[in-house]
């Protein structure tokens, strides 16, 4: 046997039953392993039985070839997890031959299995009242990770377990953070630190406003913010066009307020107020009403006008207009007369980027110059329209700037600090945890004196009233699918702290003003989409607010291996990782044949033979030539003027495929309701 065996470095000793188990190593790997069992004597217990495992098999062995086995030892090690009289008679046996060993603590799953892992405090590994070493912890949770994701959580999800594991040395309590559990200490990620850029502020009482707008200024503040300061600085009121980058809740929107409004007073033409979505666009309107409705006619123009343009609340003489992309782009389109404009703002500019809607804005902003720019010609009253664009995530702000030919005014302050969690869940339990979270922090007041409060992003309208209805504080559901009163209402309480919670889809992602210090990421979809990191660094920027809050929370509750529709190809648990550690995304308005013919299709519609000139100077580089030769062929323009289905095409939206498939179900007599029902079905496919 010595022949065979030949260096032993450590023989370890285990306790199994009523035999004990044998493992011999050498060079930290194991060479063979063995059943010894042991014998009253008059001298004492000695070796019984020896029996070497072979696989499945035991071959008896002579017992005296464990004394020689144990000799060659370089040491012996017997593991703390046999029982004291088990243990007695090994050290007994073995001083019966002049031998020593020390007892050490191990792995019980290690030593189970015939491997020697000796354990310490700063290795163990708590769980179920015993400690094992890291690499059985690690199995054990890599099982019951098989069992809550059906064995498929990623790798960038584990090893943030994993890492858990060996910091806190208790599976126990990473158990229980994959049962839902909100121990702040294991959930927490990381924290966004509160910055201060140092900017020397403007005084108010040195702005050379219009005396209407320059009183109201000075009754409301001292001195401007910092962004505010940088943007006066460089050149607000000397109307030069800027790109204004700052976090939420820093004061971008003022900027192009005071612009507009000062311009507005002072007879130089309109302000237009452009936001993405209609519940934006209310809410401005009713700010900009109340703040300057007894010296400024105030407007609203939204995307309803596609459909039935009459008119409703739009006054195209108004001196401010409060409008959503598709909403002015629509006057555009068919030819309205808005008048003289003064001031653009564009906020949430970073739309640009977006597959959808992207290119839309794209083309409004050049629609819009150009439109300014002939109407400024022809009446030769006043130089060029400013336009001032406003976004709170931007990946590439100075190159953005150049395309949309601004100054760029960027402020990185983040007014107070935000924790950011991560916790796991699937669907059924998400419930639960958020009302957990809504009730911690509505029991909590500031520094400030205000209760915490909860936004809960979701991925569709039936989810935010599934939510809002399981939650045991006062709550309510927010989207577009809301009238407007019911969205006033739920933003009225909001403001009075009636309300603990809004549940909400991307309405508010967009800037919707709730002073939440709380964000909770019941999804990380909108809709059958991901979110980007710049959606996503834009809906947890609604965390905290400096007038409010201490601190901002966002919570991302994360469903192992979930997808929300068959065309995702990453998994809930991927997308957290990478939006929590990514980079924030360029803002690029990309063409492709669809974009490119539909933004051609509007700039003839509105420029004629000068389209060419408009997509030029759009952000994205727009193939006309390849556009042009695809309206042709599709009968949507003769020359460069549109033909009535182009212009019906554009007055209403269409993409080509939409236009073709209308054409064909009214040539084969389908009924409209049909014809709408099928649309639906198709693009739900």
């Amino acid at each position: 046997m010595s022949q065979q065996v030949g260096r032993v470095d450590t023989l370890f000793l285990h306790e199994t039953g009523d035999d004990f188990l044998a493992v011999v190593e050498r060079d930290g790997e194991r060479v063979f392993q063995a059943v010894l069992e042991l014998q009253e004597t008059d001298a004492g217990p000695r070796p019984a039985k020896f029996r070497i495992k072979r696989g499945s098999t035991e071959e008896p062995r002579d017992p005296s070839q464990f004394v020689e086995l144990a000799r060659r030892a370089s040491r012996i090690r017997i593991s703390q997890q046999t029982s004291k009289g088990r243990r007695r008679d090994l050290q007994e046996m073995l001083d019966g031959y002049q031998l020593e060993a020390l007892v050490v603590r191990t792995c019980r799953f290690c030593a189970s299995d015939g491997r020697y892992s000796p354990i310490t405090e700063d290795t163990a590994i708590k769980t179920d009242r015993e400690y094992i070493c890291p690499d059985c912890a690690k199995r054990e949770l890599a099982r019951e990770l098989d069992f809550s994701s059906s064995g498929r959580l990623t790798g960038a999800a584990q090893d943030r377990l994993e890492d858990l594991l060996l910091e806190t040395q208790d599976l126990d309590r990473i158990s229980n953070l994959l049962a839902g559990g909100l121990d702040p200490d294991l959930t927490k990620f990381d924290t966004v630190s509160a910055t201060t850029d140092d900017v020397d502020l403007v005084e108010t009482s040195t702005l050379d406003l219009h005396p209407e707008l320059q009183r109201r200024v000075e009754d409301r503040f001292d001195t401007l913010l910092p962004v505010q300061s940088l943007s006066v600085d460089n050149g607000l009121f000397d109307e030069r066009d800027q790109l204004v980058v700052s976090a939420t809740a820093t004061g971008k929107t003022l900027i192009g307020e005071l612009a507009g409004i000062d311009r507005a007073l002072k007879g130089d033409g309109k302000l237009l107020f452009l936001v993405p979505l209609v519940a934006l666009a209310n809410q401005k309107h009713e700010d900009f009403e109340e703040r300057y409705g007894d010296v400024l006619d105030v407007t609203i123009r939204v995307g309803a006008s596609r459909i039935n343009d009459d008119g409703n609340r739009f006054n195209p003489n108004a001196d401010v207009v409060v409008g959503t992309y598709e909403g002015i782009d629509h006057a555009l389109r068919t030819g309205k007369d808005l008048g003289d404009v003064g001031t653009v703002v564009i906020d949430e500019v970073h739309t640009l980027k977006e597959e959808e809607r992207g290119h839309r804005l794209d083309g409004l902003i050049s629609r819009l110059k150009y439109y300014n720019e002939e109407r400024a010609a022809r009446r030769d009253t006043y130089g060029d329209a400013q336009y001032v664009y406003l976004s709170a995530t931007v990946g590439n702000p100075e190159s953005l700037a150049q395309r949309l030919r601004a100054t760029l005014i960027e402020f990185e302050e983040r007014p107070v600090p935000i924790e950011r969690h991560v916790t796991f869940a699937d669907g059924l339990e998400k419930p639960d945890i958020i009302n957990k979270l809504v009730r911690r922090e509505f029991d909590a007041k500031s520094s400030k004196g205000y209760r915490g409060q909860t936004i809960v992003f979701t991925n569709s309208r039936r989810r935010c009233h599934e939510i809002a209805r399981k939650l045991e504080y006062a709550a309510a559901p927010y989207h577009a699918g809301l009238d407007y009163g019911r969205r006033k209402r739920v933003e009225r309480q909001f403001g009075d702290q009636d309300l603990a919670a809004v549940v909400t889809t991307a309405a508010l992602a967009a800037g919707v003003d709730f002073p939440a210090s709380q964000v909770i990421f019941d999804s990380l979809a909108m809709g059958i989409e991901w979110l980007s990191v710049q959606e996503f660094e834009q809906m947890l920027g609604r965390a905290g607010r400096p007038d409010y809050h201490d601190e901002g929370k966002v919570y991302l509750l994360v469903e192992p291996d979930c997808v929300y529709h068959n065309s995702m190809e990453m998994t809930e648990d991927e997308v957290a990782f990478t939006l929590l550690k990514g980079e924030m995304e360029d803002v690029l308005t990309r063409y492709d044949e669809t974009a490119a013919a539909e933004e051609t299709l509007a700039n003839i519609v509105v420029a004629g033979k000068r389209a060419k000139r408009l997509n030029d100077q759009m952000v994205g580089e727009v193939p006309t030539k390849h556009a042009l030769g695809k309206l042709l062929q599709w009968a949507f323009i003769d020359g460069f003027e549109p033909t009535p289905l182009g212009r019906a095409v554009c007055r209403h939206f269409l993409s080509p495929r939409d236009a073709f498939r209308i054409l064909d179900c009214i040539r084969s007599g389908t009924d409209p309701y049909d014809l709408v029902a099928e649309m639906e079905l198709q693009d739900e496919f």
